[in-house]
């Protein structure tokens, strides 16, 4: 079997009359469109990995508001495995004089009719796949996601947990 280990990332869905914020990256000489997403870092729950990442890679500040799903995608040409935490929220507070994230070329408002159009400059399948299942309107309230310090999961007694 293989690699089973995947990399957490957590990516952001903002939509605004119709338009949905993306990041167009520089990646293998090849501009591709993502939302603002990335790797959770030693320490982040996934709210602040989100918050951070947004920021970073679209100079907005994000709000979440909702869980939109739980991916689990193998990358078909390297082999990762990534485990995407996918939320929906709004963006506010645009600095556009900050530089962007290294890779990050510009960020872009589009149609999903649009970003179907371009499906060859999706960075991955997840991407379209977010837009649908959050215009389907499959949604989670946010109160479910859990952080759990490590020490604090020690405290507890095997039982209650």
């Amino acid at each position: 079997m293989g690699e089973c280990h995947p990399e957490i990332t957590v990516a952001a869905l903002a939509e605004q009359h119709g338009r949905f914020l993306l990041v167009e990256e520089r990646i293998d000489g090849r501009l591709l469109l993502n939302q603002p997403a990335g790797h959770l870092e030693r320490g982040e729950t996934l709210l602040e990995a989100l918050v951070r990442e947004v920021r970073e890679e679209s100079a907005w500040a994000f709000t979440p508001e909702r869980l939109l799903g739980v991916y689990l995608w193998r990358q078909p040409l390297t082999r990762r495995l990534y485990k995407r935490f996918a939320f929906t929220g709004t963006v506010h507070d645009h600095r556009p004089e900050q530089p962007l994230d290294t890779g990050i070329v510009a960020t872009r408002w589009l149609t999903r009719e649009e970003i179907r159009a371009g499906a060859d400059r999706l960075r991955s399948p997840l991407v379209l796949r977010c837009i649908e299942d959050y215009l389907r309107g499959e949604t989670a309230a946010l109160e479910p996601i859990g952080h759990l310090e490590l020490q604090a999961a020690h405290a507890v007694p095997a039982r209650e947990l």
